[in-house]
Parts: C-alpha cells; sequence; structure tokens
C-alpha cells in the first residue's frame, strides 16, 4: 500500500512533509530543504545510501524511508540520540526490542533492520532513516543479516504511524543534553560496553571489548593486547 503523508502532516501540522512516489534519495532532495524539522519521504528509492556510500536496499511500499532536517549538533551524539527515538518509536508501535549497534544499527534478534545515516550540509544535519517495515523477504546476499518489522513480528505495520513516533520520538531525544544521550545510550546498546567485537582500523581488524563512550559520543575499544583505541567511525561487528 502506497505511503499517506496526509496522514504525517495532520500529526504535525506546519511541519514540512515532501513526498515522494519514488526518488534517487531523500537525502538529496532533503540537501535543497532549509526548514529544521522538515522531513522527506519516499515510498521507494532508486539510489539509496548507507553508511560509506553503500546502497541501502529500499523495496517500494514495504519500507520507510525519509531524511529529516535538524539543527546542527555534534553528530556523533545526533546519530545516538536519532537511535534512541527510532527504537523508542518501534517498541512503542510493535513492541519489538531493538539493540542499539553503536553508533547507527538497529538491530532485531542480532539482525539489522535499521539505519540511520547523519550528514553536515551547510548549516544543518541530515537525518536519514531507513526501517525495514513490511519487507517479507530480501535478496539472498541481505537474507542473513537483514530483518524487517513484519518478520519478526508476524504482522504488517503501518509506515505513516511509525513515523509519527519516529519524529515525536526525535523533538524528544534531540533536545537532551548530551550527557543524558550518552548515558541513555549505554543503557540501552548492548555494543556500548563489556560487548566483544572486531572493527576495522587503518585497513587492520582489531578485536576486543568495548569500554563505555568517550565525552565526545564515539566508541572506546580495548583490544586483546591492552591498548585502548577510540573508534571515531562504524564498522563496528560482533566476535567471540
Amino acid at each position: 500500500m502506497s505511503f499517506d503523508p496526509d496522514l504525517v502532516r495532520a500529526a504535525f501540522p506546519g511541519r514540512r512533509v515532501d513526498y515522494y512516489a519514488t526518488i534517487g534519495s531523500t537525502m538529496a532532495a532533503a540537501a535543497k530543504v532549509g526548514d529544521h524539522g522538515a522531513v522527506v519521504i519516499a515510498d521507494a528509492q532508486s539510489s539509496g545510501i548507507g553508511r560509506y556510500n553503500r546502497p541501502w536496499h529500499s523495496a517500494p511500499d514495504a519500507g520507510l524511508y525519509c531524511t529529516v532536517v535538524l539543527r546542527t549538533d555534534p553528530l556523533p551524539v545526533l546519530t545516538m540520540a536519532i537511535g534512541l527515538a527510532v527504537q523508542e518509536a518501534i517498541a512503542r508501535l510493535t513492541g519489538l526490542s531493538c539493540d542499539i549497534r553503536w553508533p547507527n544499527d538497529l538491530l532485531v534478534n542480532s539482525k539489522k533492520c535499521c539505519g540511520i545515516l547523519t550528514q553536515l550540509h551547510e548549516d544543518r544535519v541530515l537525518a536519514g532513516i531507513g526501517i525495514n517495515v513490511n519487507h517479507d523477504g530480501f535478496p539472498d546476499e541481505l537474507s542473513g543479516i537483514a530483518t524487517s518489522l513484519r518478520l519478526e513480528s508476524g504482522r504488517p505495520w503501518s509506515r505513516e504511524e511509525l513515523l509519527v513516533e519516529v519524529l515525536r520520538g526525535i523533538d524528544s531525544f534531540t533536545y537532551l543534553s548530551q550527557e543524558a544521550i550518552l548515558a541513555a545510550f549505554t543503557h540501552q546498546s548492548s555494543y556500548a560496553r563489556g560487548r566483544r567485537v572486531t572493527v576495522e582500523l587503518n585497513g587492520t581488524e582489531v578485536r576486543g571489548t568495548t569500554a563505555g563512550l568517550d565525552p565526545n559520543g564515539y566508541l572506546l575499544l580495548d583490544d586483546d593486547h591492552g591498548r585502548r583505541h577510540t573508534i571515531i567511525a562504524g564498522g563496528v561487528r560482533p566476535c567471540s
């Protein structure tokens, strides 16, 4: 079923809501929008992108693909605030409990259901959010690592209602202090502290145990040789 943007507009009168049946990328469209809080939505993307310009599987009429225009807060912490907002929104609507893999992935039963990409653009931040909502399957190369809210719960969900919950959550979490966001993320993410992970650093795979977040929201990793690293970018994966 096609997305109905008027349901979102009714929940947020005065907020700019742009909708496209099909678009290359909501991030590219949002770069042309200057209104704080504006949201660009697409039913399908032909050039959806994730971190490191990797393609994002954007099946038509199945996922929630949007970009929210926000003020320029520090990106690591802002990304975590949006992750917390999406985590809460999914729980409110579906009852599903998501883990957050630092800094920008949401997982259900260890499979990815949501990716968040924040980019600084002039005097604002573009927060791209892709949620696998009603997908009933994935290509072979993704089926082992990706899931959807429908697959995990056994029923379809309203993408409009989910976006309303996400936007309400963003409005709440992005106004918290940096310290409050870091504390909430540490509590809500199993990856923040005490998790065995592998990270690629300067072309080398490093294994170790996560040791919390620094004051800027970067991940601390104690490697297996007793050295501490500050992880600036993602690419964090679980290991034994």
